[in-house]
């Protein structure tokens, strides 16, 4: 099959040119100006911004979570990304208790093939470090192109690891060329406070973010960059939440060391009011690290324009509000809301109406942080990332004028609410491709189940700088 995207413009992190792209078995193979070669699908992209697909390397689908699992499989998930113009999405497999990685990967493998319509690849949720598993790590860069690890400083019990824990996989990842991703929250203190909440009789939803304090945040991610160093190794901090934990990986980038983080579209564009919301509203942004006070926003924006944030990740991880109930699970108590929101879908439309178009960044950061550098970190560059010579033809032809009301009427995601219900933006998604292959047309499905392939990463460490 062969595809050639004409009259568009072309915008990377690094170039904005006139061309057309040239796209033979799923890979671009030309760039160039007036190309007039035969192929079987043409596209006028005039008008349009032709940017590299968008890489989403934090989801949660088909994931269990406290007596249910979220609402999005692989197959609406990756359904309502490709609308979105997210083309290539890493998701996390969990580790079950008493058991070694393979089981976790082969289980994630058969939840997403036959249902994933975008390219996918995972991260190794590790909850327990014995020497197989250790072992295990090294076999899963080494032979299944599974380079990440994500561990948890949270959620005692059930994912939190102790410092020890954390050091060794740290250790490994020197080793293997793996790059370890951390959830950096104080799992005990906020355990504390919350069974002192309830005690209390505090069982409302905004009592979530109030025993989860922007310190807890900040002194975890402090220790896990410091643990990091020690090390000798690279680490990336998950879903950033806040302007404490972004002093500490600010403060760690401005002495040189090789510390990452991504934040979120919910952290830059919702905040803690939003627990405040009437009766039981508030549930809909029960997610961890919760929503903040509003003033962390304009921090996280200059964060993002710094490079001190390299990336924009959803955390995307969904429940129903009411059909069915699954976030009335906490009904009367705050602690049993599943943990989560929905945001796969409109993460780029955001990102590009609060940020490029309010002017905070460029059109080249923007695709920097939503598709370049999610590919550099996480082994998927140059194959994906770019629109290059050899690259993927994963592609966003993208219309800065397209105005989007954004609403759980119309939105892909397998949910029944949005967060950011009634926002309108300005600038999305016209076409999407996957490897050449138009797969949402002006808004029209075109793509099928199945036809997402899993991406063996490369180890090595991240390329930004």
């Amino acid at each position: 099959m062969t595809t050639l995207v004409k009259n568009g413009t072309v915008v990377t992190a690094s170039d904005r040119y006139q061309a057309d792209v040239y796209i033979d078995k799923g890979v671009v193979s030309l760039i160039g100006q007036g190309l007039n070669l035969p192929a079987d699908t043409v596209i006028d992209a005039s008008g349009k911004l032709v940017m590299p697909g968008g890489i989403d390397v934090h989801t949660h689908l088909d994931m269990p979570f406290g007596g249910t699992k979220s609402a999005d499989d692989f197959q609406t998930g990756t359904v309502a990304a490709a609308h979105g113009g997210t083309t290539t999405l890493v998701d996390f497999a969990i580790q079950n208790f008493g058991e070694g990685l393979y089981p976790a990967y082969e289980g994630w493998m058969q939840r997403a093939e036959g249902k994933a319509v975008v390219d996918y690849a995972f991260h190794m949720i590790v909850r327990e470090l014995t020497d197989q598993v250790s072992g295990e790590m090294d076999k899963m860069v080494k032979h299944e192109g599974i380079t990440s690890f994500k561990l948890f400083m949270a959620y005692p019990g059930v994912f939190m690891v102790d410092d020890a824990t954390i050091f060794r996989a740290l250790l490994k990842t020197r080793d293997n060329g793996g790059l370890i991703c951390m959830h950096a929250e104080n799992g005990g203190v906020i355990d504390t406070l919350v069974k002192e909440a309830l005690r209390k009789g505090q069982t409302a939803p905004k009592y979530h973010a109030l025993t989860r304090p922007t310190r807890a945040e900040g002194e975890a991610t402090g220790r896990a960059i410091a643990l990091a160093e020690m090390a000798g190794v690279p680490i990336y901090i998950v879903h950033l939440s806040c302007s404490d934990a972004l002093e500490k990986v600010k403060q760690a980038r401005d002495m040189g060391l090789p510390a990452y983080a991504e934040t979120c579209p919910q952290y830059l564009f919702l905040s803690y009011d939003d627990y405040e919301r009437p009766g039981f509203e508030g549930a809909k942004y029960v997610m961890s690290p919760p929503l903040r006070e509003k003033w962390n926003q304009e921090a996280l924006w200059k964060g993002l324009a710094k490079n001190d944030l390299q990336v924009v990740s959803t955390d995307h991880c969904p429940f129903c509000m009411n059909e069915p109930p699954q976030k009335q699970l906490g009904k009367d108590d705050f602690s049993k809301i599943p943990n989560g929101a929905p945001g796969i879908e409109t993460r780029l439309m955001l990102v590009w109406d609060g940020g490029v178009r309010a002017g905070k960044i460029d059109m080249h950061r923007f695709v920097e942080i939503v598709s370049t550098n999610p590919a550099k970190m996480f082994g998927l560059w140059p194959k994906k990332g770019t629109i290059a010579v050899g690259s993927d033809g994963d592609m966003v032809l993208f219309d800065p004028e397209k105005e989007t009301t954004i609403s759980a009427k119309t939105h892909h995601m397998h949910v029944d609410y949005n967060p950011y219900e009634g926002r309108v933006v300005r600038g999305g998604p016209a076409m999407v491709l996957s490897r050449g292959e138009v797969i949402v047309d002006h808004g029209e499905f075109k793509g099928r189940p199945g036809r997402g392939q899993f991406v063996k990463r490369q180890p090595g460490r991240p390329l930004v700088g």
